[in-house]
C-alpha cells in the first residue's frame, strides 16, 4: 500500500499550472532579499525581457539567458559589440527582441555607472527603502498592486540615468522578486520565511 502524497503547502495564487520552474521560483527565490549585485542585474535583465510576456516564458529561457549574457556579468555584457548583439537576436535560447537585447546591454553600462557612484547597485536600490524590506500583508492576490510610490521613484530615477525597459510595473516586479518588498500573501508558507530572512538580512 502506497503512502499518501505529501500535502502541498499553501502558496500564493499565481504559481499554478504545474510548471515546476514556476513553483520552484516561488518557493525558493521570489521575495528573498537580494544583496548581491550580479543577482540584481540578472533579475533586472529578466524582468525587462518579460515586458508584454509571461514570467513563466522568461523562466523557461533563463538558462539560455545565463549562457547568452555571460552569466549576467554586467562588466562583460556592457562590452557586447553590435556583432555580438546580432548573434543574440538570432539565438533561440532567449527572447529575440532587438529592443530588449539592446536595452540589456545599455542597462549593463548604466549599472556599472551606478556601482561607481554608490559603491554597489544594491546600496543604491536598497536606499529607496532605507535598507529594510517592505513587509506587506496582502490576503488576496487581487489586493497586490502592480506599482507603488517606491517603484515610481526607482523607475523615474533609473530612466533619468538612461536605463531602458524600467517602467514602474517592471520595477515593482523587480522589487518583489529581489525581496525589497514581501508580497507573498500572509496565508502563503513563504511569507513568514521571507519576513525572517529580511530581518536577518
Amino acid at each position: 500500500m502506497s503512502s499518501p502524497a505529501a500535502k502541498e503547502p499553501k502558496r500564493c495564487e499565481w504559481p499554478r499550472g504545474g510548471n515546476e520552474l514556476y513553483i520552484a521560483y516561488h518557493d525558493e527565490e521570489w521575495g528573498v532579499p537580494v544583496r548581491d549585485d550580479r543577482r540584481q542585474f540578472e533579475f533586472l535583465t529578466l524582468e525587462s525581457a518579460q515586458a508584454g510576456l509571461s514570467w513563466a516564458c522568461v523562466l523557461n529561457k533563463r538558462e539560455g539567458y545565463r549562457r547568452a549574457f555571460a552569466d549576467f556579468d554586467p562588466v562583460k555584457v556592457a562590452r557586447f559589440t553590435p556583432k555580438r548583439i546580432e548573434k543574440l537576436i538570432a539565438d533561440p535560447g532567449i527572447i529575440r527582441n532587438r529592443l530588449k537585447i539592446n536595452a540589456a546591454v545599455t542597462n549593463a553600462r548604466h549599472f556599472l555607472a551606478v556601482q561607481d557612484e554608490f559603491g554597489t547597485f544594491c546600496e543604491y536600490l536598497w536606499g529607496f527603502v532605507d535598507g529594510k524590506s517592505v513587509q506587506n500583508r496582502w490576503r488576496r492576490h487581487g489586493d497586490v498592486p502592480a506599482t507603488s510610490p517606491v517603484s515610481d521613484a526607482v523607475s523615474k530615477d533609473l530612466k533619468q540615468r538612461g536605463f531602458k525597459f524600467v517602467g514602474s510595473t517592471i520595477i515593482y516586479a523587480h522589487l518583489q522578486a529581489t525581496g525589497l518588498v514581501n508580497d507573498h500573501l500572509v496565508s502563503c508558507f513563504r511569507y513568514k520565511q521571507c519576513s525572517a530572512l529580511a530581518k536577518g538580512g
